[in-house]
C-alpha cells in the first residue's frame, strides 16, 4: 500500500512538473481620491509575459505636465504619470483582470501613444486619466461606457465598469495595503 502511494505522489509531481507555467499578466484598475489633493485614475500591471517569461512590474495614468488654471477652459500639455510607490499605497484598487501577451503590447502602446511624443494633448472634459483608464479597459477587453457624467470622477467611473464586467473582472474589496501584500509581484511598483 505503502509503495502504491509513494508511485502516485512520484507520478503526480511529474506530471505537474511537466505542465507548462501558466504565465499572465494582470492589469488592475485604481483610482485616487482623496481630500485637498486632485483625483486620479491609474493602472498597475504585474505578472510574466508567456512568449518570454519577462516579469512584468509598471504602473501608469495621465495627467497634464503641470496643474494651472489653463486646464479649466481648454486643451493643456499632457504626459504619463509613471505613478510612485506613495501614490499606489493610498490608492484603491477595484478590480483586475488578466490579460493576453497581444493585450498587454496593446496597453503599452497606447502608454507610449499617450506619453509626450505620441498625443499628449490632456483635456479636462475629453482626454484626462479617466479616458486614459478606459481605453485601457477597452485594450484589455472590457465593455466600456463613458458616462459623460463620470468622466471627471475617477472612482465612480471605475466602479460602473466593474459593475457592466461583473463575472469578467476579479473585484478588489480590500484597500490597497491589503492588496498590496497579498499581490508579492505588485511590492515595490511604482517610481
Amino acid at each position: 500500500m505503502l509503495s502504491r502511494i509513494a508511485r502516485f505522489a512520484a507520478f503526480a509531481i511529474l506530471a505537474l512538473t511537466a505542465l507548462p507555467a501558466q504565465a499572465r499578466v494582470t492589469i488592475t484598475f485604481w483610482s485616487y481620491e482623496h481630500a485637498g489633493r486632485f483625483p486620479h485614475a491609474f493602472i498597475t500591471m504585474h505578472g510574466t509575459l508567456d512568449r518570454s517569461g519577462k516579469p512584468i512590474k509598471e504602473s501608469y495614468g495621465f495627467t497634464p505636465k503641470s496643474v494651472t488654471p489653463a486646464m479649466l477652459i481648454g486643451n493643456v500639455a499632457g504626459k504619463i504619470d509613471y505613478t510612485t510607490k506613495a501614490y499606489v499605497d493610498v490608492g484603491t484598487p477595484h478590480f483586475s483582470v488578466e490579460i493576453s501577451d497581444a493585450q498587454y503590447d496593446a496597453v503599452t502602446k497606447m502608454v507610449r501613444e499617450w506619453d509626450a511624443k505620441g498625443g499628449n494633448t490632456y483635456s479636462l472634459n475629453k482626454r484626462n486619466c479617466v479616458h486614459f483608464s478606459a481605453e485601457a479597459m477597452r485594450l484589455s477587453g472590457l465593455r466600456v461606457v463613458e458616462d459623460k457624467k463620470l468622466m471627471k470622477k475617477p472612482r465612480s467611473f471605475t466602479q460602473s465598469i466593474e459593475t457592466l464586467n461583473k463575472g469578467r473582472v476579479k473585484v478588489i474589496e480590500t484597500t490597497s495595503a491589503a492588496y498590496l501584500a497579498a499581490t508579492p509581484a505588485l511590492v515595490g511598483v511604482g517610481r
